[in-house]
């Protein structure tokens, strides 16, 4: 059976840092990699206006208890798990994602972590390793495994470029026109189509 590896933020949650932006009131939070493609710098950026603003683990989990799923999203990720083995590879943090994976039933998920200090500041971050997401692909190839991949910005490109097939799902106009070569879905049965498109021409190869 194939794996579908899918991005989390963007593809099945809302965008959390932007949210977290607008409750706080921190406009420079709304920046994710589909404006600054290289994470490592984004997440310097984040650390440093959390601190500015004395915004600590508290602040960021009273805006994640408030969102739920993208509409459609626990249907679609129902679906997916009928035909495919599914595990979700994100940039985020088990800190933040703990939520609303009980949203989603659990789906494994492969992400960083946060080092956060007895006040509930965040201090730093670690990366289970660099492009993680890309290496984790790799890895289900040298089990033998064909994968499908979706994403939606710039830090899913290589993931989607590792897999067998990519898909792009609602990304940003300058990541269409960057990486033409993948079919872009701007809804859940979109998505679903051109899953069933990538699982037909896997087989068929």
């Amino acid at each position: 059976m194939e794996i579908a590896c899918l991005d989390l933020e963007g593809v099945l949650i809302p965008e959390i840092w932007i949210n977290v932006a607008e409750l706080t009131g921190v406009d420079e939070l709304r920046a994710t990699t589909r404006d600054i493609p290289d994470y490592n710098v984004l997440m310097q950026q984040r650390l440093r206006l959390l601190d500015e603003n004395g915004l600590g683990i508290e602040s960021v989990q009273e805006v994640i208890d408030k969102l739920d799923p993208l509409e459609g999203a626990p249907e679609f990720l129902d679906w997916l798990r009928e035909r495919f083995q599914v595990v979700i590879l994100s940039d985020t943090f088990y800190e933040f994602a703990k939520p609303l994976m009980k949203k989603l039933g659990y789906p494994a998920l492969f992400c960083h972590k946060l080092s956060i200090s007895d006040s509930g500041k965040i201090t730093d971050y670690h990366l289970r390793m660099e492009d993680q997401k890309r290496e984790s692909v790799k890895r289900f190839h040298e089990l033998n495994f064909k994968t499908i991949a979706t994403g939606d910005s710039y830090n899913d490109t290589t993931m989607l470029g590792e897999a067998n097939r990519g898909i792009l799902f609602c990304p940003p106009q300058n990541v269409i026109d960057e990486f033409p070569q993948y079919p872009v879905a701007t809804d859940y049965e979109q998505l679903k189509a051109e899953f069933l498109k990538a699982q037909a021409e896997i087989l068929g190869e």
